[in-house]
């Protein structure tokens, strides 16, 4: 049996992956955290997991999904600024909004937010 690495790591995983650009892929490490956890965190995840899955849709050229995923992200994260476990909340909700007015004006980003610590 393979030891599953501990959360902070996977946690870690999924930032470096969001942040490389790596959206599916984050969304995947993040759901492995997200799914056996309870309250406030888990609300934080699942809002995570929305921006990544909606910069997703962005990159396969799917507005529609990448507004409505985004939409959702922003309405979790809202609640954890300014900021939440050390990541700088309020950055990451003021620039996936920036991207979201973009995204809904049909511009194709070249860049995407990225997550920080404070």
């Amino acid at each position: 049996m393979v030891p599953h690495p501990p959360r902070q790591v996977t946690f870690a995983r999924g930032i470096e992956l969001f942040n490389s650009g790596e959206f599916f892929e984050c969304h995947e490490v993040l759901e492995e955290l997200w799914r056996p956890e309870h309250g406030h965190r888990r609300l934080f995840l699942q809002g995570v997991i929305h921006l990544a899955v909606g910069f997703y849709h962005h990159q396969q050229a799917n507005r529609l999904g990448a507004e409505r995923q985004l939409r959702k992200g922003l309405k979790k994260l809202a609640g954890y600024l300014p900021e939440y476990d050390g990541i700088d909340a309020v950055r990451l909700y003021l620039d996936c909004i920036a991207c979201l007015e973009q995204i809904s004006r049909g511009v194709k980003l070249n860049h995407f937010p990225q997550i920080k610590s404070m």
